[in-house]
């Protein structure tokens, strides 16, 4: 009886632990489909030196005089600014991507960054609504349940992947900083001189950590992962059955 009860006890403490684990999963989430849609939204995912060579190359600037010569750009994905200095003062500009630069950016590229964008938010929020399912609700052994979250969240993974992948080699090897700087520029040539990724690129790579630290939490939770043996699984049976 004795055993029976710390057995019972037992069970109900791990229901309890299971359900704040994936409430903080949920919250998570969560939090990474606000990040990602804030990140969509502005235009700091990059930011740019571009010299005006025609300019320097007419008055042979160099060293701390090409700062005359120097503008920036600062875009994200569906809009921006730019600032053209060709040493005789700065002429800001807002652009936006669709209609103006669809012509001549690698728009299949671009629009297939803004794809895996809404797809990531699709899953995430998928990520969060089944999180909150297996803590409160009463979830079957199939993708509804905490083996199901491992998919969604390795969707998800993969999704944040291929969109700092896609857009860094947007960025870096199509020259996006130029094109948009050299846009309907008749007589001037803008080369970039520095580049960095700003804060709204490095958020998508924070949604990567958050459900990488996601899938940490279902295993922490006690779920084997989907390529573990059927040996774990027996292991973990005894306090599923509360669960489920």
């Amino acid at each position: 009886m004795i055993h029976h009860n710390r057995r019972t006890l037992t069970l109900r403490i791990n229901h309890v632990s299971k359900k704040a684990v994936f409430s903080a999963g949920g919250a998570l989430s969560l939090a990474a489909v606000l990040l990602l849609a804030a990140a969509m939204g502005s235009c700091c995912w990059v930011k740019a030196g571009v010299l005006c060579q025609t300019g320097a190359h007419l008055v042979n600037a160099s060293g701390s005089e090409l700062d005359k010569f120097t503008g920036s750009v600062s875009y994200g994905l569906f809009n921006g600014q730019r600032l053209k200095q060709c040493g005789l003062g700065g002429r800001p500009l807002s652009f936006s991507f669709f209609p103006d630069l669809v012509t001549v950016i690698p728009a299949s590229l671009h629009v297939s960054v803004i794809f895996f964008c809404a797809v990531l938010i699709l899953f995430s929020s998928i990520c969060c609504g089944f999180f909150m399912y297996n803590a409160f609700g009463h979830p079957y052994e199939t993708l509804h349940g905490p083996l199901g979250l491992y998919l969604w969240n390795m969707i998800s993974c993969l999704c944040s992947c291929l969109i700092l992948i896609l857009y860094a080699a947007e960025v870096k090897l199509h020259r996006l900083s130029e094109i948009i700087a050299n846009y309907k520029e008749g007589s001037f040539v803008y080369k970039t001189r520095s580049e960095t990724f700003e804060r709204s690129f490095w958020l998508v790579f924070l949604v990567l950590v958050l459900h990488c630290f996601n899938i940490l939490l279902i295993r922490l939770a006690g779920v084997q992962f989907p390529f573990q043996g059927a040996k774990d699984s027996e292991a973990t049976t005894g306090a599923a059955d509360l669960m489920y």
